[in-house]
């Protein structure tokens, strides 16, 4: 996997570029996640105000619900969830689409055509998600905040202003920065397991399968444990 990391990273930066392959993945894996990432985050928002304003109100802390709902979106649960969703619907076509190439040897046809399949499949792949992942946490971000601010505001009845000064008075840029940078990782680690997984698929339509499920195991597992150690040293 570092093998094919290393040779994503060289084939990046010498052309010919695959500009239309990477705009047809920014369409696969960003467009057509927005969808799902606004679903997952204005409920995400929600529950997190819904929890934290019953926890708050037993020592008179509801004024703060707006800071928790802010910092938690944008310092975790965006990056996060944004992630896992991308990994469960993206990644998983990324490995079931190469893993299928792979056995029906249309990846050994495009090497016998001097066509580097890593220019070719993986690149694009590579930077859509590191450019859509981001953009994704952003949506998801303000609409979390909007899903805290519904249920503070018109469920419990908090001050409109009192949620939104709370909320910005607190938030600095760092952690907006921090979020960003976390996602960014994310989609590149997305892309390189998913597409590894695919790209050395073996075993026929079982093989693309067993792919398929690892590949979004593994991105999993990358996320919520890359997102401690990048929580530790982005955030402190």
């Amino acid at each position: 996997m570092l093998i094919l990391f290393a040779s994503t990273l060289k084939e990046m930066i010498f052309p010919p570029f695959e500009i239309k392959n990477t705009f047809k993945q920014m369409q696969e894996v960003g467009v057509k996640s927005v969808p799902v990432v606004i679903i997952t985050a204005v409920f995400t928002g929600m529950v997190l105000a819904f929890q934290t304003f019953t926890g708050f109100k037993r020592f008179g802390a509801e004024a703060l619900v707006g800071t928790v709902v802010a910092l938690s979106m944008t310092r975790e649960m965006g990056p996060v969830l944004t992630g896992l969703v991308v990994a469960g619907r993206a990644g998983a076509a990324m490995a079931a689409e190469l893993g299928t190439m792979r056995v029906t040897e249309q990846i050994d046809a495009l090497e016998t055509l001097s066509t580097s399949p890593v220019k070719y499949l993986i690149v694009p792949r590579f930077v859509s998600s590191m450019i859509m992942l981001p953009c994704l946490t952003i949506i998801a971000d303000m609409l979390g905040i909007l899903g805290g601010y519904a249920i503070a505001v018109w469920l419990y009845g908090m001050s409109s202003a009192l949620y939104w000064r709370r909320a910005w008075n607190y938030l600095e840029m760092n952690d907006i920065y921090g979020g960003l940078a976390k996602a960014c990782f994310f989609g590149a680690a997305i892309a390189i397991v998913c597409c590894y997984k695919g790209f050395y698929t073996e075993g026929g339509a079982e093989g693309v399968g067993k792919a398929t499920t690892g590949a979004v195991v593994i991105s999993f597992m990358t996320i919520l444990i890359s997102d401690y150690f990048l929580g530790a040293w982005l955030l402190k």
